[in-house]
């Protein structure tokens, strides 16, 4: 039987997440897995900053690097900078970052 999807997989050594962004949150933070209607796998995020310029891009990208474990530099949107889903590449990850991403992203009681 298969597991259920999910919305990070490793790419070599580098981590890849497929994430869905809501900007101009109240706080920043990582959310829950969520199913879009389009059958796509998310980890939910929101950040403070506002999308122009980039900055919800950059916002993002560190604040997954952070929940991974490697510093911001080594974290890159790799595709959809200009939509609310986004794939983030965590250079150099490798399986460290994937259990401290499911950590950080696991429900809480």
């Amino acid at each position: 039987m298969d597991a259920a999807p999910q919305p990070w997989r490793l790419d070599g050594d580098d981590l890849l997440v497929t994430v869905r962004v809501t900007p101009r949150a109240g706080r920043d933070g990582l959310g829950e897995i969520a199913v879009l209607g389009d059958g796509a796998v998310v980890l939910t995020v929101k950040v403070r900053a506002l999308p122009a310029d980039g900055a919800a891009n950059a916002a993002v990208a560190a604040l997954v690097a952070e929940a991974a474990g490697v510093p911001k530099s080594r974290a890159a949107v790799v595709a959809g900078p200009r939509s609310r889903v986004k794939t983030i590449r965590l250079a150099g990850a490798g399986a460290a970052g994937l259990a401290a991403l499911q950590a950080a992203a696991a429900p809480r009681p």
